[in-house]
């Protein structure tokens, strides 16, 4: 467990689709992304979360690229790094329509030399919206079983911790069924929960995120329970996590650029500052590196 009125701090640096505007700048290139990492530490994140650009800035499922990424961070400091699990969508240039990877290419992510710490996947498919994170139209998102359970073998086996983004409640209910069949331990206690709202179908309305959060830990009753939100509701849940003692928030240009009081982010640091001043009003403060290292379960 982690200490007493600790929490673990999550910048989400670049998303797939977010772009420099309103005044804020968003990394794209491995040492931007290595540079934004550490401000980002100092600030008293203790783990980053990226998705690969290419040279234009667009989403990239380049292995090369994280590859050099993951370097660029670890040139800079000691945060904990994981990678997206989705890759990212891509726009079709002919037609504007949004596209994601297949299967292949996101199992792909498990294989990047040096390997990040960290991984995630969404635990369910979802009608995928997010406008704060620049995507201005709505596709579905699909994630199949096979690449949850073969997600969760790998993770597993090589002694790392996988975040399951919970798109809405039902998805705790599919992973209760995973455990039953005896893909992974429920009593595991790195089983890790991301709960959140405002990416699509699911709203980001308190009540709906709270029962989330105490299904989660019925069903798995020593899970890691981090929360997050897009755009405007994005440091309300913040302060809703912090006052249910949560164990890890999520912020970062990723999903919204927008700070508490309304105003834009000029970067990440503004929004993990921001973070570690609401987590004073409860008490708490940052989680450091090996404290978040102890609490997912990773070797030192």
């Amino acid at each position: 467990m982690l200490p007493d009125n600790k929490v673990i701090i999550t910048v989400a640096v670049n998303g797939g689709m977010q772009q420099d505007r309103d005044g804020c700048v968003v990394p794209k290139q491995p040492a931007e992304i290595g540079e934004a990492a550490a401000r980002a530490y100092e600030a008293g994140a203790a783990m980053v979360h990226f998705h690969a650009r290419d040279k234009n800035g667009r989403n990239s499922g380049d292995k090369a690229i994280y590859a050099e990424t993951i370097r660029e961070i670890r040139a800079r400091s000691p945060i904990l790094i994981q990678t997206t699990n989705g890759i990212g969508v891509r726009r079709d240039p002919a037609t504007g329509q949004l596209h994601w990877p297949s299967d292949e290419e996101r199992l792909g992510i498990l294989g990047i030399d040096p390997p990040q710490d960290l991984f995630g996947i969404a635990a369910g498919s979802a009608d995928f919206y997010n406008p704060g994170g620049n995507y201005p139209g709505e596709t579905p998102y699909v994630n199949s079983p096979e690449l949850l359970k073969s997600t969760i073998r790998a993770v597993y086996e090589r002694g790392s911790a996988l975040e399951y983004e919970v798109v809405e409640a039902s998805a705790l209910h599919r992973l209760m069924r995973y455990a039953n069949e005896g893909i992974f331990d429920r009593e595991r206690d790195n089983i890790w929960l991301l709960h959140g709202g405002g990416f699509g179908a699911t709203p980001a309305i308190a009540r709906n995120v709270i029962f989330s959060i105490d299904e989660g830990l019925r069903l798995f009753p020593k899970a890691i329970v981090g929360v997050t939100a897009t755009g405007h509701d994005m440091f309300r849940f913040v302060t809703l996590g912090l006052a249910m003692g949560c164990d890890l928030v999520r912020v970062g240009l990723e999903d919204s650029i927008h700070l508490p009081d309304g105003s834009v982010a000029r970067d990440n640091t503004d929004m993990v500052r921001a973070a570690v001043e609401i987590a004073k009003i409860y008490g708490a403060r940052p989680a450091s590196v090996d404290e978040a290292r102890a609490r997912f379960g990773l070797r030192p």
